[in-house]
């Protein structure tokens, strides 16, 4: 089984499909499934030790995949009111020369784990703002990987760009230093949005780094929007999205926004007044979908468009998509090393997280340990998920017998709890079974996550999902 995929041929019969109606069915909240256990899972039981453990059974297992490695800059020069990251808002550049320093050690640690060399086929800075980093330190940091790493040829690197940082020196910088990919955070081109944001950021200042950026040639240049930002409207909203496929980005990221002030303290800062209500929010995104189907824009799944040529559409039309703690990716499942405040890595079957402060990171470095202060040791049973949800999100199939062969179970005796809600999402045209196995239907792939969280234990059994955004 394959599927089909979001061309523009098919856009006249997708759209009435998705319509406003289903939208509104599955307005609930849910993980993102960038892992399966998602991270609020993870438990302080596993420590530093634990991870270095894991480490250390790759190097002896003789495990010759490629590695990804993710490096967070937390710094920010400016606060956004609508962010949930892990930043750090200061206008005092010399903290970064201190947090390299520290990066260093970190990096050092590992090597002495894993060993000098391994190969790295996918490299990611997130943030906060990594071009906080002047070009010296960005200089000093791939200095820094590619003493103790290989950077494969042919791999991906990327770096998340604020516009408002960087200008066309900047970005050939960029290039030169061997990032092949760039990720501008756009969210939305309306003044009166902006200001509410606290992120003013002209749209012809995107529009000439987007010129910059096709004549040096990066690989890809993904642009990430939100919806149901405070005094949005479909009307203003719909005005960003004509301007977004004039600037035809490689790939779109579209995310609705999760007013969640308890957990994340720059929201305190948004009137609840202000955003949208939540039949604006389903006619925005509603919108959205009509408008990058309509220019040509392949829907990967889980909010993510690309142009039929660019790679994550290639791999997704091909069965090769992967997801890791970035979301899609087009390269292999491998073992994921993160570095930085508060980065969540992944190693053999364990995930882990690094300290959340600065203070607690720097003083795990200089006891000569990972800074790591939580994560998880994946049971069988979480494996067993974990291959059933991601084979779901990425392929939108899954074949019962490949799952029991690698895993030793009966399928539909080990999720026979899970059979009655899959004939609903069956009967509702998301989805199709036989005695081989489940396909996500076109209609369904717009609702996956919806379809992935019926197979999470953990959340059938806790149903408090408001620390989730919406599914859609």
């Amino acid at each position: 089984m394959t599927v089909k995929n979001t061309t523009r041929k098919d856009v006249d019969s997708i759209t009435p499909i998705v319509t406003s109606e289903m939208l509104r069915s599955f307005d609930i909240s849910g993980p993102r499934y960038t892992s399966y256990p998602t991270a609020d899972r993870f438990v302080e039981a596993f420590t530093d030790d634990a991870y270095k453990i894991a480490l250390d059974q790759r190097r002896l297992g003789g495990r010759v995949h490629p590695l990804s490695i993710y490096v967070h800059i937390p710094f920010c020069e400016s606060l956004c009111f609508f962010c949930a990251c892990n930043k750090i808002v200061t206008k005092h550049h010399e903290r970064s020369a201190e947090y390299l320093e520290y990066l260093s050690r970190e990096i050092d640690l590992h090597v002495a784990h894993l060993g000098k060399g391994q190969i790295i086929s996918q490299l990611h800075l997130g943030g906060g703002s990594p071009t906080f980093f002047s070009d010296d330190e960005l200089v000093e940091l791939m200095a820094m990987l590619k003493r103790s790493f290989v950077l494969a040829p042919g791999g991906e690197y990327s770096i998340e760009v604020d516009p408002r940082t960087v200008d066309d020196k900047r970005l050939t910088h960029l290039a030169e230093l061997g990032f092949n990919r760039l990720s501008f955070g756009v969210q939305d081109f309306d003044e009166e949005v902006q200001k509410a944001v606290h992120r003013i950021q002209p749209a012809e200042q995107v529009f000439s780094l987007m010129k910059t950026a096709r004549r040096l040639k990066f690989d890809s240049v993904n642009v990430d929007l939100i919806y149901g930002l405070p005094k949005q409207t479909p009307d203003s909203f719909a005005r960003t999205l004509a301007q977004i496929v004039e600037l035809r980005p490689d790939r779109i990221a579209l995310y609705a926004y999760a007013h969640l002030p308890e957990r994340f303290k720059p929201q305190r800062r948004i009137s609840e007044y202000e955003l949208p209500a939540a039949q604006a929010k389903i006619s925005m995104l509603s919108e959205a979908l009509t408008a990058f189907l309509k220019a040509g824009y392949v829907y990967v799944g889980m909010d993510h468009f690309a142009l039929p040529e660019d790679d994550l559409a290639i791999a997704k039309r091909q069965g090769r998509l992967h997801r890791n703690f970035q979301g899609y990716s087009t390269q292999p499942d491998c073992d994921l090393i993160s570095l930085g405040v508060s980065a969540i890595g992944r190693v053999g079957a364990t995930y882990s997280q690094n300290a959340k402060t600065l203070d607690e990171y720097y003083e795990y470095l200089d006891l000569g340990r990972f800074p790591v202060v939580r994560g998880l040791a994946l049971s069988h049973d979480d494996l067993v998920r974990r291959a059933v949800i991601m084979a779901i999100m990425c392929q939108g199939e899954l074949q019962y017998e490949s799952i029991e062969i690698a895993y030793m179970i009966d399928f539909k005796e080990y999720f026979s709890s899970t059979w009655d809600a899959l004939i609903i999402l069956e009967k509702s045209g998301l989805l199709e079974m036989d005695d081989s196995g489940i396909q996500v239907t076109n209609r369904g792939w717009f609702f996956v996550r919806a379809i992935a969280m019926l197979f999470d234990r953990y959340l059938q059994t806790d149903r408090n999902r408001a620390r989730f955004s919406k599914i859609i």
